[in-house]
């Protein structure tokens, strides 16, 4: 599928892999305008060079006191609940079961940091002020997955987002925002990312999600939790020697996708449209876009038949059509029923000049790739 995709002449999401070689030459050509070239490379994370100039330029654009760098969200988030649970005297923290820290964090939270997780809800959208309210038990912080990808890179309402923020300080609990993703929720909400990240005590961004960095997250907040962040962050492992090619591709994600996501976000409704009205006019018997409406520029695209037989149309299209409509599918998880598969569609730059006419030929191109594939596969299995 990888050198499939490599050959296609449009590929419709973004994400694709490249070479160490083609990914030093985007630094190369990127890193004038994000940095200083002349200044010197970081050491230990200090704070008067690049990684300062990140996290200043980071706390800037959230609207917050200060920000701190660390090397991967999973560590980011466990030094923001360490710390906390220290502060409010309670360990346990309210979070989503579908939530990241809970599907790909490898229980983390608590094997490493020693904290519990409790559920306000297992519906696949964030919890609701009422559910927040109604929990049986004291919790230190309420942890929101700012969009919950899982669930379909799905977001509460403004107005359901603030009871929510409200019913947690009403529990006496501190509210911290899982926002990975954050960058492209304020289509959405009508809202500048300031007034969002306000809403909550702390906050983890990533910088390769949504904005094209090699990895590296940040946490941000007032300056006395950024202090105590950082003291964790030495002790979690996260002071490493240099981190400046990492630092000086999220600078140039910042000031190349941060302005571009409102238009991706945009166009992402018009592709989500065009490929449901695609795959209904292809006689597709079931399918679901999902959100219909996508909340950010991502979201999930369900149809019945098993993943390897998709991705072989996907494989087939790219090769004989040189169009890629869609990447890797995959089953829906554990608790998702046999023979649908799921695949997860991020519209970015490369996909503005797909017209709404592209996309439904393309899918209906993608159907008949799929049937006969299902064709293919029945013949192997002596079926008529």
């Amino acid at each position: 599928m990888r050198a499939a995709l490599r050959g296609a002449r449009r590929v419709l999401p973004a994400g694709s892999r490249e070479t160490v070689r083609e990914r030093l030459d985007r630094l190369v050509a990127e890193a004038p305008a994000a940095y200083d070239l002349d200044d010197w490379t970081d050491f230990y994370g200090n704070d008067d060079g690049i990684i300062g100039e990140l996290e200043r330029r980071t706390a800037d654009a959230l609207g917050t006191e200060a920000a701190v760098f660390f090397p991967t969200g999973t560590m980011a988030q466990q030094v923001a609940l360490r710390c906390w649970a220290g502060r409010t005297g309670n360990a346990t923290v309210a979070g989503h079961p579908l939530s990241h820290m809970e599907v790909h964090e490898g229980d983390a939270w608590a094997v490493v940091s020693g904290l519990r997780m409790v559920h306000p809800t297992h519906a696949p959208r964030p919890p609701t002020a009422a559910e927040i309210y109604d929990l049986p038990e004291p919790f230190g912080s309420l942890a929101l997955e700012l969009p919950l990808r899982e669930a379909g890179f799905v977001l509460p309402t403004w107005d359901e987002l603030t009871a929510t923020v409200e019913a947690a300080r009403d529990r006496e609990a501190v509210v911290h925002f899982d926002g990975a993703r954050l960058w492209e929720c304020g289509p959405h909400f009508g809202r500048p990312l300031p007034e969002i990240a306000a809403l909550a005590d702390s906050v983890y961004v990533s910088f390769y999600k949504s904005l094209g960095g090699i990895s590296g997250a940040a946490l941000a907040g007032t300056e006395d939790f950024a202090d105590e962040a950082r003291a964790w962050q030495h002790r979690y492992g996260g002071r490493l020697f240099q981190q400046w090619p990492t630092a000086l591709a999220a600078l140039a994600g910042l000031d190349r996708e941060l302005p571009r996501l409102p238009e991706y976000v945009a166009h992402a409704k018009v592709v989500a449209r065009a490929l449901g009205e695609g795959l209904a006019e292809a006689g597709v018997p079931w399918f679901r876009v999902h959100p219909g409406v996508p909340h950010t520029h991502q979201f999930q695209v369900w149809l019945p038949h098993p993943p390897e037989l998709l991705n072989e149309a996907v494989v087939h299209q790219a090769e004989q059509t040189g169009t890629a409509l869609f990447r890797d599918w995959a089953e829906p998880g554990p608790a998702g029923p046999p023979g649908v598969a799921m695949t997860e569609l991020t519209v970015g730059a490369g996909a503005l000049d797909w017209t709404e006419e592209d996309i439904r030929s393309a899918t209906g191109e993608f159907v008949d790739f799929v049937r006969r594939a299902g064709g293919s596969e029945a013949e192997g299995r002596g079926e008529s």
